[in-house]
């Protein structure tokens, strides 16, 4: 049975804000719901194929107005996050007794450029249990938003005060070459280990406060190598390319945290670089610490890849690479039928 609502807004505002430019959020919730929606004065009418797809538009509609009211500017990669988290509730402001996890997750940046927003259920997920762990762990490909969710809610902590320092660490290993090849003191040599934390924050926030900051002593970047002997209190820490860390530097940096301070650990253990007959401090984390109820785990995904959409197929093809090819299954040749058309 075909189903249809016609939705009424009270502000051309709240309607400019809902559409978003040219229509574009309409048209991306008309690629997602499969109907036809059209925009008239103050009132949006959507003609679905079921009632099904009625009520899926209306919960959208009530997280989009729900968004603009809050301030926000929802482009139309947000509607496109909102349409993935299907089989989650929507409904905004807990309409229908239910919570909106797309909102719940956001997370707003004071002096920042703008909201971010989960891009599925799995960075949901992700955002909820820093939030509400003491301890998260994040595994995932690369451009899935480990790194740079945990620095945009760590900057959120820090800017509105809950915390008093944010602590940014990696481990200093080559990848391919050796730290005593690259110019310069110590500090210049570290520096490009670094620099990707940087552009994380500075997508976040304006450059000028990184600086100022950092010259308060609130934003610390430093190798893992300087944390031993730390004691870390009130304060976010964030452990990136964990994959790197061996047994015992995972050790020496879960034992760094102190009173009242949150730590987040990603990494990719796809991509370690250590040597041979290493373990990976971060796999062994994860084997022997599954069990601690108060760590939280996140699982992220190449499905969760949203750094650029060709990313999603180069990590497809390399794990497709990596996987033995069936008896009698000759491989394929180079650019096969998944990528007719030049995608």
């Amino acid at each position: 049975m075909d189903g249809s609502i016609t939705i009424v807004l009270d502000s051309r505002e709240l309607l400019s804000g809902v559409c978003g430019v040219n229509d574009g959020n309409l048209r991306v919730l008309e690629g997602s719901l499969g109907g036809r929606i059209a925009a008239r004065g103050n009132e949006i009418r959507f003609q679905g194929v079921d009632e099904a797809g009625v009520r899926r538009f209306k919960s959208m509609m009530d997280n989009l107005v729900a968004a603009v009211r809050n301030g926000e500017s929802p482009s139309p990669d947000y509607v496109r996050a909102l349409a993935g988290m299907r089989g989650e509730p929507v409904s905004a402001g807990g309409a229908e007794g239910g919570s909106d996890p797309m909102q719940e997750a956001l997370i707003r940046i004071p002096h920042g450029t703008g909201s971010v927003f989960p891009r599925g259920k799995n960075q949901a997920a992700y955002i909820k249990g820093m939030r509400g762990s003491d301890i998260c762990f994040c595994v995932g490909p690369a451009g899935t938003g480990k790194t740079f969710l945990a620095i945009a809610e760590a900057l959120n902590l820090v800017l509105t005060r809950k915390v008093r320092k944010l602590v940014l660490t990696r481990p200093v290993v080559e990848a391919g070459e050796s730290l005593g090849f690259l110019p310069g003191d110590l500090a210049q040599k570290i520096s490009p280990y670094l620099r990707p934390l940087y552009d994380a924050m500075e997508a976040l926030i304006p450059y000028e406060i990184i600086r100022r900051l950092e010259d308060d002593r609130v934003i610390e970047i430093a190798p893992l190598a300087y944390m031993r002997g730390r004691s870390l209190s009130n304060c976010m820490i964030i452990l990136d390319e964990a994959q790197n860390t061996t047994k015992e530097q995972m050790k020496m940096f879960l034992t760094r945290i102190g009173e009242g301070a949150r730590a987040v650990i990603t990494g990719d253990v796809t991509q370690i670089d250590l040597p041979r007959r290493v373990d990976s401090g971060l796999l062994h984390a994860l084997s022997i610490l599954r069990d601690v109820k108060e760590i939280h785990f996140s699982y992220l995904h190449t499905a969760d890849v949203v750094r650029h959409p060709l990313i999603k197929k180069i990590i497809q093809a390399y794990d497709e690479a990596a996987s033995p090819v069936p008896p009698g299954r000759p491989p394929g040749p180079p650019g096969g039928a998944g990528n007719a058309g030049g995608t």
